[in-house]
């Protein structure tokens, strides 16, 4: 049996991983915000942005940055990047699928839990399967039943806050705290899901490793995450709030009723002068 360390470099990596899942969350709710108060295409396009805000920053990154911190004495760990690139995909994936079907029809209850069960069974096979598929090392992997059950009722316990707060929760304040409360459930799944983990040894496995080291992975992938991510909060500035559009669409509707109404005023009126008019005579 190896024993394995999650917590190489102390807090740092735990630390750093709850803090891009905050950043995730927190940008996959103002951009669902958003969505609420659109509809067609742009709505489509907001919700994508929430898929790849949580799904990818709040979830495969924070996922890749902890597995920084993971180490195994006298072993070496390397990964191989088009899995776990898959991993990152199928996160945005059913982030995505779940926003549509909670988002699809009033929030109740079921719908909630439905897409929180779609969230959270694919972002455990997402990270804790195919991203530790892509996780090279000399061993194998055994799952602690117990372990897995309890982090897959934490992940669909996280995912149902997520999308309850996706679609209820307005305004700054709380979207502050469903995101620490969304960061810190996601990273507490992780963690619970490592630990549900057993690795035994394979002798002379060693030199099949191939794939590349954490560093070389993960250090390339923050830089650009955080590029998106900063490009993503610019755009979530200068847009236009939730309450902005609501107000612009209140404002849209009410126009159309007054032309609406001044139309119908002016037939009526056409109308009634040609009634009123005696017999054979032409209306200019």
């Amino acid at each position: 049996m190896v024993h394995a360390n999650e917590f190489s470099y102390g807090l740092l990596t735990p630390g750093l991983a709850f803090a891009m899942s905050c950043v995730g969350s927190f940008l996959g709710l103002r951009c669902a915000g958003r969505a609420r108060a659109c509809a067609g295409i742009a709505r489509a396009g907001w919700l994508l942005l929430a898929a790849a805000s949580i799904g990818a920053t709040g979830i495969w990154v924070m996922h890749n940055i902890a597995l920084l911190g993971f180490s195994a004495p006298g072993q070496a760990i390397r990964y191989d990047v088009p899995m776990s690139l898959l991993s990152g995909l199928v996160a945005v994936a059913v982030v995505f699928a779940a926003l549509v079907i909670a988002g699809s029809g009033r929030a109740g209850f079921l719908r909630l839990l439905s897409g929180g069960i779609v969230i959270g069974g694919g972002v455990l096979f997402s990270m804790d399967f195919v991203g530790m598929a892509a996780m090279r090392m000399p061993d194998t992997i055994h799952y602690n039943a117990w372990g897995v059950l309890l982090s897959v009722l934490i992940a669909v316990a996280a995912a149902t806050l997520s999308l309850w707060a996706a679609l209820r929760q307005r305004g700054i304040r709380p979207a502050v705290v469903a995101s620490v409360a969304m960061g810190a459930a996601i990273s507490g799944m992780h963690y619970m899901a490592m630990a549900a983990m057993r690795f035994t040894a394979m002798p002379g496995a060693a030199g099949m490793l191939g794939g590349v080291t954490a560093p070389e992975f993960v250090l390339p992938l923050i830089l650009v995450i955080s590029i998106l991510t900063f490009i993503l909060i610019i755009s979530v500035a200068l847009g236009r709030t939730e309450e902005q559009i609501r107000a612009e669409a209140a404002l849209n509707d009410l126009l159309a009723r007054h032309r609406q109404g001044h139309a119908w005023q002016t037939s009526a009126a056409g109308r009634s002068r040609h009634s009123a008019a005696p017999p054979g005579t032409h209306l200019l």
